[in-house]
């Protein structure tokens, strides 16, 4: 009898992915439950970190100074996009009180919960999870307390700034960390080659990995987390297999059960390059 496994709200066969390989471009740091829950579906993973987490250019000194400000009751909210800036903050924060009626923002039901584990449960969450919805969702200022502070990587999208200004606030930004290039192994640079599937979290796993791979050489199944990444897979020239209903790890592992059935994964063929992103869950 085949045992199986769950896979957020899933219930998926244990060998559901038995015989395949797949590329996991995550930093070294962040990969773990990705990989282990492909690896419990029976896959076998190619670990390629072609990203890694760095500390802003200033040592972090412009976010332990964020972190005194809104202690000191600047800012009426704090917005997050990733869950490695909401890991930054908290640990500039270094747990100490904030004031009574201070607003917490999160795009991603990652960063959501990351933030509610570091004790600060979110006031508002935008159902799609990109930075231009939390824009659209957010409240207008009642005109005092207008301050907020977007903790955030060096580089990020453009839309979540403006569109707070837009509704009156003043927004902070201040650099919570940097996203480098990895030094993968080179022998996991050739298996990745080979592999049948990637899965990619993030718009700079994409460039990197186009960049280390070559375009003719990124396997020709990719899963993307969600909308983000899925536009700048396209971007680079490749085609989306399967977008992840919600992006999630768990989400993404659907996903990619998805893109590498018999039907679907065919259809991402060399021969077809076929566009199937979008495709339902089981």
């Amino acid at each position: 009898m085949k045992v199986k496994v769950k896979v957020g709200s899933i219930m998926t066969p244990s060998g559901s992915l038995a015989g395949r390989s797949v590329v996991v471009t995550r930093t070294r740091a962040q990969a773990s439950s990705l990989v282990d829950n492909l690896l419990a579906l029976g896959a076998t993973v190619v670990e390629l970190p072609v990203i890694a987490i760095e500390d802003p250019i200033d040592g972090g000194a412009g976010l332990a100074e964020a972190a005194d400000r809104l202690v000191g009751g600047a800012y009426a909210w704090v917005v997050f996009t990733s869950t490695n800036a909401v890991s930054r903050f908290l640990a500039a924060l270094g747990g100490r009180a904030v004031p009574n009626g201070t607003g917490w923002a999160a795009v991603g039901a990652a960063t959501a919960r990351r933030l509610s584990d570091g004790g600060f449960p979110p006031t508002l969450v935008p159902e799609v999870t990109i930075s231009d919805a939390l824009a659209e969702v957010f409240p207008r200022t009642g005109g005092t307390g207008t301050r907020v502070l977007f903790p955030r990587a060096e580089t990020v999208r453009e839309a979540l700034v403006p569109g707070l200004e837009t509704k009156g606030w003043k927004v902070d930004e201040v650099v919570a960390y940097r996203t480098v290039a990895g030094d993968p192994d080179p022998r996991s640079v050739v298996a990745a080659r080979a592999a049948d599937a990637v899965a990619f979290t993030s718009s700079s796993t994409v460039e990197r990995t186009v960049d280390l791979l070559g375009i003719d050489a990124v396997p020709r199944v990719v899963v993307s987390i969600g909308p983000v990444t899925s536009a700048s897979v396209r971007t680079h020239g490749l085609n989306v297999t399967v977008e992840a209903s919600e992006a999630t790890i768990d989400g993404l592992v659907a996903a990619v059960v998805v893109a590498l059935s018999p039907d679907v994964a065919s259809a991402a063929a060399p021969d077809n390059g076929s566009d199937v992103s979008g495709a339902g869950l089981p």
